[in-house]
């Protein structure tokens, strides 16, 4: 099934036949990309509504503050894009909940408004997906399209579970860590406790919290 900008219902959540044309003349259409995000490789493409809930909002703003937070405090140098698109013409794109460049002599994105240009520019060194209804094209097609893509380093947020599944991504494949290697130091059980203690707590007492853990 091959999905037109002519026609007027989109087939969301799921990964159907298009064109590069096709896909792109969605993707830049202004009535679309503000309720949706779009996804596209090789020859198929997914379109996913935008995730307003609280729940999402909430664990993507936490996952935020932690990994921030981490590299403040180690030094490390960090660029974050929330909702960006990231396009390699003609093959493939992504528009992840976040993204991070991290470390020093990369080709960081323009400063525009257009899909960042993977052909003159680096992917992001982390890429994060928070799974409220997405979890198995997450840990599936996704993380297919990010190894592609030549990410380092993958998580995907279980918002039910209040796991995360991180992966590790060298040579076209990956593999699940335990710690991450982009942040050297940053264990992915530290994540999810803040992602648990936001359950509960304010922001503040979280932020103290990872104060305490990540200078112990």
């Amino acid at each position: 099934m091959v999905v037109t900008p002519q026609k007027s219902k989109l087939a969301l959540d799921i990964w159907v036949k298009a064109t590069w044309e096709d896909f792109v003349a969605l993707a830049d259409d202004r009535a679309y990309t503000r309720t949706n995000r779009f996804y596209y490789d090789r020859d198929a493409m997914r379109i996913e509504m935008a995730a307003l809930g609280p729940i999402h909002a909430r664990e993507n703003a936490i996952v935020s503050k932690v990994v921030s937070l981490f590299a403040t405090l180690k030094n490390i140098r960090i660029f974050e894009y929330l909702n960006c698109s990231f396009r390699k013409e003609p093959e493939r794109e992504c528009q992840p909940d976040l993204a991070f460049y991290i470390g020093e002599g990369l080709r960081l994105p323009a400063s525009n408004n257009s899909p960042v240009n993977l052909k003159e520019h680096d992917p992001p060194t982390l890429i994060i997906e928070i799974a409220s209804t997405t979890l198995n094209d997450d840990l599936g097609h996704k993380r297919l399209l990010y190894e592609r893509l030549g990410v380092r380093e993958y998580w995907v947020v279980d918002v039910e579970a209040t796991e995360v599944y991180a992966f590790e991504i060298a040579d076209g494949r990956s593999g699940r860590i335990q710690a991450s290697q982009v942040l050297a130091g940053l264990r992915i059980a530290t994540v999810e406790e803040a992602l648990l203690r936001s359950q509960s707590e304010d922001d503040g007492a979280i932020a103290r919290w990872l104060l305490q853990t990540f200078n112990a």
